[in-house]
């Protein structure tokens, strides 16, 4: 027999409904974590998702996802069963910045090549799929400083447009520390990306990852396994910027998530 369950449109939820666990934030933006005893397959909107033994799994929402979604698994007994997942709205901040190198704005046509590659390398980065479960962690703040750009908005530079901004800005000066904010494994690292400077990208498994831009430097490399807390490169103002910061995002898959939804307010190397 097939169901349906539909859940409330509540921005964080822990839910139960026929053995099924969900916790997270069903809104735009957000990361849900999923549990399901004894499951023997989950799909989120038709595309299969990567299950743990405990029957533990992870999705979540773009900026601009449809508000309606569908869960469905088939459970212990071999029976398929469904759920609607309806998420909340979000309004988004418009940020007009000016003094950005008008090379950043409109790039020269000879670094064209350069950019395409490093964005094929970034994206090649996120496809990780790993057995990891660190996914299932807390999320702590990676560094200290002001909040200076927000998840979702769309940025104007020098009065032209561009794609809204996908991470989570704190600003500090050059050189001040940043921490994993949730233990994983570097998949990328690299000192000069034409538009993110210094870049480094943590998987912590089944397709979550997160990414760190405009780093002055870089403290691990490409298969270092990190714990939270530990620190993994410093605050900079390389590659398209006005000011040093951190540019923090993280990814389910090709989805782009707001960090600030899972980030608990205490800096990752507090015990």
């Amino acid at each position: 027999m097939r169901k349906l369950f539909a859940l409330s449109l509540f921005a964080t939820v822990s839910f139960f409904a026929d053995a099924v666990e969900l916790q997270g934030h069903l809104t735009q933006g957000g990361l849900v974590t999923g549990k399901i005893e004894g499951v023997k397959s989950v799909s989120f909107n038709g595309q299969a998702l990567k299950t743990t033994e405990q029957g533990e799994f992870v999705f979540g929402f773009g900026r601009d996802a449809e508000l309606t979604h569908q869960l469905s698994w088939v459970d212990a007994t071999g029976a398929a069963q469904q759920q609607a997942i309806v998420i909340t709205k979000r309004d988004y901040k418009i940020d007009k910045i000016t003094g950005v190198a008008s090379k950043y704005v409109s790039p020269p046509k000879e670094v064209s090549e350069r950019i395409s590659r490093e964005a094929v390398a970034v994206k090649n980065a996120r496809k990780v799929d790993s057995e990891l479960r660190y996914f299932l962690d807390p999320v702590y703040k990676p560094a200290e400083g002001r909040i200076s750009g927000v998840y979702g908005s769309q940025r104007y530079f020098n009065g032209e447009p561009r794609r809204p901004h996908f991470g989570l800005d704190i600003a500090n000066k050059t050189g001040s520390p940043v921490y994993a904010p949730v233990s994983g494994t570097v998949v990328f690292a690299d000192n000069d990306l034409y538009y993110s400077g210094g870049t480094l990208i943590l998987d912590h498994g089944h397709s979550v990852t997160s990414t760190y831009i405009h780093l002055s430097k870089l403290d691990v490399k490409v298969g270092d396994t990190i714990k939270r807390g530990e620190k993994i490169a410093e605050i900079g103002a390389t590659g398209r910027v006005t000011g040093p910061h951190l540019d923090w995002r993280l990814n389910w898959k090709g989805e782009r998530l707001d960090p600030a939804l899972m980030m608990l307010d205490t800096l990752a190397n507090q015990k």
